[in-house]
């Protein structure tokens, strides 16, 4: 049983229509890649899950429960139990690394903050930071901490928003193995937006690939891979 479900989703920003009758589903457990260009909708999908956004027409299920109907929101978006790490990361740049990490701990009055952000530092070598603040780290560095403050409240799914867009080659290559590994260590399931379809095969289990707001195929990395659909064909050439 999928962990997200989309049926028949439409959405419009104004009169340009972005999304168009989309279904879909993300397999629990998985890591799910959203691929197209620019304009393809794939963030627009990501927000709807989210709830950051509201489509005109469709159903949105997660964890089998209906969560938008409609223009209707059912449940909203802090009751989702999902983290979302978007493109500028959102970091608080007055806040240390700590304090980033641990403010939606706060919010949560959860117990035992000092040892739940101690636990996520140590797992992504973070120690030595915990007291600097955002502008003091390398872009890899900010990459983590953005991905340490969703996951220490242990959201089932974690919504990425092409996370690396910023980060050079080789460091885009280690931080996309960082979260392979998320997959292994933690009881999450990803679904992640890219434009770069060498990124998706890296780490995809699932790739969807979309085109002007249309689903053009949804199968696993290999067989996207060598898909002899004309557009995944011609899009996985750039």
């Amino acid at each position: 049983m999928p962990i997200i479900e989309l049926k028949n989703i439409t959405h419009a920003y104004g009169k340009k229509r972005v999304l168009q009758n989309i279904s879909l589903n993300i397999e629990p457990g998985k890591l799910t890649c959203l691929l197209g260009g620019s304009g393809s909708g794939k963030t627009t999908i990501l927000r709807l899950i989210a709830g950051l956004e509201i489509p005109e027409k469709g159903e949105i299920y997660i964890e089998n429960k209906l969560v938008t109907n409609d223009s209707n929101i059912l449940i909203p978006s802090n009751k989702r139990n999902l983290g979302f790490i978007f493109q500028d990361l959102a970091l608080w740049p007055h806040f240390t690394v700590f304090e980033n990490i641990a403010f939606g701990l706060k919010e949560r009055r959860t117990q035992q903050i000092e040892q739940k952000v101690s636990e996520i530092l140590s797992f992504f070598d973070l120690q030595a930071f915990a007291e600097k603040y955002p502008h003091q780290l390398s872009g890899g560095q900010q990459q983590l901490v953005a991905i340490s403050r969703a996951l220490v409240l242990e959201p089932k799914i974690l919504l990425m928003d092409e996370p690396l867009s910023g980060l050079d080659v080789k460091l885009k290559r280690k931080i996309l193995e960082h979260i392979k590994d998320l997959k292994k260590n933690f009881d999450v399931t990803l679904v992640y937006v890219t434009h770069d379809h060498r990124e998706a095969f890296a780490i995809a289990d699932q790739i969807i690939v979309l085109n002007e707001g249309k689903l053009v195929e949804a199968a696993s990395a290999k067989e996207i891979k060598h898909s002899e659909n004309e557009y995944v064909k011609y899009f996985l050439e750039y």
